[in-house]
C-alpha cells in the first residue's frame, strides 16, 4: 500500500557534528546518507566510552560554530572553513580551531574524519513541520526546526505530530520519476537536550524535551537506511510504501 504523505519542506546536511547545519535545495542521497553529512567530529582524547564524540550537549557552543567554504575532492561537498562564534574565519583543519574548541570543551579534542559518516542511530533522520509545531504549542516555545537536526523536514497533508511514529517498518519514496530515492524507516528518533538547545544562542530551555516526553514518551521524528539512492529536492512529493502484510 502506499501513501501520499506530503512533499520535502527542507533539505540540511550537518557537515561536523554538531556544529550548524547547510540547508540545500537539493541534496545527493548516498548510501550513507546525504552526501557530505556528518562526515567530520571532535574527539575527546582519552575517551574510551565508545563514544568519545564532543557534542552540544558537553558544548552548547558548538552549535555557534559554522562550517563554510567547498571541497569536492572526495567526490562529496565537505566545508574548508569555520566561522567561530566571535565570527572569526579559521580553517576546519586547522591547530587554531582544535586549540579553541578544545579550551571551551577542558579537554583535550582531536578533528576527526569518517568516510561513512559519524552517526547516532542511522544515517538519515525525517521530521515533519507538524510534529515540531506541535511540540512547540504545547510547551510554549516558538520552536526553530533546527533544534531538531533533521536531514529531511516535510510537510505532511495530515497536521497531526508523530505521524512518523506509524512510518517505521515502511519506505519514504521521494519525487515522481524512475528511480526514486528510497529511506526504509527503521526506529523512532528517541530525543535528547539538543532539542533544547537554541540553535542561534546556544542557551537551554527544559521545557521542550520534558514535552516531548510527556507527549510522546520522548519520541519525535524518525531515523532510517538508504534502500535507493538519487538525488533529493526541496518541493519533491514523499510517499509512504507500506508492507502488505501489516
Amino acid at each position: 500500500m502506499t501513501v501520499q504523505l506530503g512533499r520535502v519542506c527542507e533539505l540540511v546536511r550537518y557537515p561536523v557534528k554538531s556544529m550548524a547545519g547547510t540547508a540545500t535545495e537539493s541534496a545527493f542521497l548516498g548510501w550513507h546518507g546525504l552526501d557530505g553529512d556528518r562526515r567530520f567530529a571532535f574527539r575527546r582524547l582519552g575517551d574510551h566510552s565508545g563514544v568519545p564524540w564532543l557534542t552540544a550537549s558537553r558544548l552548547a557552543e558548538l552549535l555557534l560554530y559554522h562550517p563554510f567554504g567547498l571541497d569536492e575532492s572526495s567526490g562529496e561537498p565537505l566545508p574548508t572553513h569555520v566561522r567561530t562564534p566571535a565570527g572569526r574565519h579559521v580553517e576546519l583543519r586547522s591547530a587554531e580551531l582544535q586549540s579553541e574548541v578544545a579550551e571551551r570543551s577542558g579537554s583535550s579534542v582531536e578533528l576527526i574524519k569518517l568516510k561513512h559518516g559519524i552517526f547516532d542511530d542511522a544515517s538519515v533522520s525525517v521530521i515533519s513541520l507538524a510534529t515540531i509545531a506541535g511540540i512547540g504549542r504545547q510547551s510554549g516555545v516558538d520552536l526553530d526546526r533546527r533544534r531538531f537536526r533533521a536531514n529531511i523536514v516535510l510537510e505532511t497533508g495530515n497536521a497531526e505530530p508523530f505521524l512518523e511514529d506509524g512510518w517505521v517498518g515502511g519506505t519514504l519514496v521521494f519525487g515522481d520519476r524512475e528511480p526514486r530515492p528510497a529511506v526504509s524507516v527503521t526506529v523512532r528518533d528517541v530525543r535528547c537536550v539538543m532539542i533544547n538547545l537554541d540553535p542561534d544562542t546556544g542557551t537551554q530551555d527544559a521545557r521542550v524535551l520534558k514535552t516531548g516526553v510527556r507527549l510522546n514518551k520522548n519520541n519525535a521524528g524518525v531515523y532510517g537506511t538508504v534502500v535507493q539512492t538519487g538525488t533529493i529536492l526541496v518541493g519533491q512529493p514523499v510517499s509512504l510504501v507500506l508492507d502488505a502484510r501489516r
